[in-house]
């Protein structure tokens, strides 16, 4: 008889999560009906199922494994967002979007970092500025019913979308650099910030020469008939590792290089097959119900447990003056309505971008700093699953019939050419009539 054979996989945990993912699946539309949206079913589903009463496994906040999964969701979402912007197609509308991420995000980390050094006891102002970088990006994937909502005009639409889609991959030098501070600060260590400017650097240059050079080989692919159409998205999610992994080796930035990856093959592969991205595009959403499982699986108990009141002061300034104040700012003078510029400065839900690199943090700090990055940043990240994902849909169909009132000629409704939009939703293409023109 042989010694039957252990697996390394935990076996048990992969059959909760696939279980959770067809529980969802079965019933999505259903729940977010009742605006309960896919990231708040699975940070619940992972809160109840690693803690009492059912406790039916058990995950590490320490696991490297978790971590590499969730580093790894996070590539391919930089590279599908960074792609799908496709800059080609933004060239004719780059004003608003330039604004938000040339003014708005900045002065975003600046505040919250204000907000966390005020706030937040026992940090210095590196790990102030990485809390404020981390929790600047924004998710629009967590209320898909925003961006898919015809009533809202499409150029507001666009905007959040475009916003959201490279935002996350701008502020990654950001928490790169102040995490290196802040690590080098602790171990009296000058050269980290010198050296995570390297890291930067090499990982753009890569990925820029992954993302051209794949894109220009599958071209001339699709034109010589070398390859066949159906292995064209495996061709792009090779790539989306590649540009990740071949960074890394190289001891570079690894979100540098899928981000800048994604963006120089959508500035260079034209998007006429909406097929080319999706595959990339599905399993990056599928491994982001993972993370969000694992959110509330090992982040949400720990890091309330970590947590005073002020940093649930932290998370509301985080969730409207940190952010709406800049959005503001960045708006004056487009001539935009003042309904509009709040809509756009509420609809900044934290997610994904947040939630990795928190866990990079707490691996990298001392102790004593993780926990209080890891508490400031999951009450955040949880107030945000929980209020964004509720009000979506309401201020989707309030902004909407105000936006039908607005004239044909105002900002909100410039035409503006669709880009697809990623979503962990169910309801893709909601009821209701387009508000005004431009749609």
């Amino acid at each position: 008889m042989g010694v039957p054979m252990e697996h390394e996989l935990n076996v048990e945990a992969i059959a909760v999560i696939s279980a959770c993912v067809v529980l969802w699946g079965v019933f999505s539309a259903r729940l977010e009906r009742w605006n309960i949206t896919a990231p708040i079913a699975f940070v619940l589903m992972g809160l109840a199922v690693t803690h009492q009463p059912l406790s039916l496994i058990h995950l590490n906040l320490e696991s490297s494994t978790l971590r590499s999964v969730a580093e790894l969701t996070l590539a391919l979402v930089l590279f599908s967002d960074a792609a799908r912007v496709n800059l080609r197609k933004l060239r004719a509308d780059v004003g608003l979007p330039l604004r938000l991420l040339g003014i708005g995000l900045p002065l975003t980390i600046g505040a919250g970092m204000v907000a966390a050094l005020g706030l937040i006891g026992g940090i210095g102002i590196w790990v102030a500025a990485l809390v404020g970088a981390i929790v600047a990006p924004t998710d629009a994937a967590l209320g898909s019913a925003i961006m898919s909502d015809t009533r809202i005009p499409s150029g507001v639409r666009r905007l959040l979308n475009v916003e959201s889609g490279l935002n996350d991959g701008i502020a990654t030098p950001f928490v790169n650099l102040f995490l290196a501070g802040a690590v080098a600060e602790e171990v009296a260590h000058s050269s980290g910030v010198a050296g995570a400017v390297g890291s930067l650097v090499a990982g753009a240059a890569i990925g820029a020469g992954v993302g051209v050079v794949g894109a220009l080989a599958l071209r001339l692919s699709a034109r010589t008939g070398w390859g066949g159409p159906a292995f064209r998205p495996l061709v792009v999610l090779g790539l989306a590792l590649f540009g990740y992994a071949a960074a890394v080796q190289a001891g570079a930035n690894g979100f540098v290089g899928a981000f800048v990856a994604g963006m120089a093959f959508g500035a260079t592969m034209p998007h006429d097959d909406p097929l080319t991205l999706g595959f990339t595009n599905d399993l990056g959403e599928l491994l982001s119900l993972f993370v969000w499982f694992a959110f509330g699986a090992i982040m949400v108990v720990p890091g309330f447990e970590h947590a005073a009141w002020t940093d649930v002061v932290f998370a509301v300034l985080a969730l409207t003056v940190v952010r709406m104040v800049p959005v503001a700012v960045a708006t004056l003078g487009t001539g935009l309505d003042r309904a509009t510029v709040a809509f756009v400065g509420w609809f900044g839900p934290r997610g994904l971008a947040s939630v990795v690199f928190a866990l990079i943090a707490v691996d990298s700090l001392a102790p004593a700093e993780g926990a209080r990055v890891l508490a400031a940043v999951t009450v955040t990240v949880a107030m945000s699953v929980v209020a964004h994902g509720v009000s979506a849909s309401p201020l989707a169909a309030r902004y909407g019939r105000f936006a039908a009132t607005l004239g044909s000629l105002d900002p909100e409704h410039t035409s503006a050419p669709s880009i697809p939009t990623r979503s962990l939703g169910a309801r893709r293409s909601p009821p209701g009539p387009p508000a005004g023109q431009g749609q």
